[in-house]
């Protein structure tokens, strides 16, 4: 799950291709660039915020 769901600068929702985008660029094998292209990220403000984002919610609330 992705805090905040929507880019800061324009509003646009970025929180629904988080998990994919986590998932394919979290060992290294793919580039975090190729992946937002093929997630139809076109926007700096949107690719930011995907590259950028620290997921805390396993650390702020380990117990689900």
């Amino acid at each position: 799950m992705m805090v905040p769901v929507r880019c800061f600068t324009c509003g646009k929702v970025v929180g629904e291709h988080w998990e994919e985008f986590k998932a394919r660029t979290r060992e290294g094998d793919e580039d975090p660039e190729a992946v937002l292209d093929e997630l139809g990220i076109e926007r700096h403000c949107c690719r930011r915020m995907l590259v950028s984002h620290k997921d805390l919610v396993d650390i702020v609330a380990p117990y689900q």
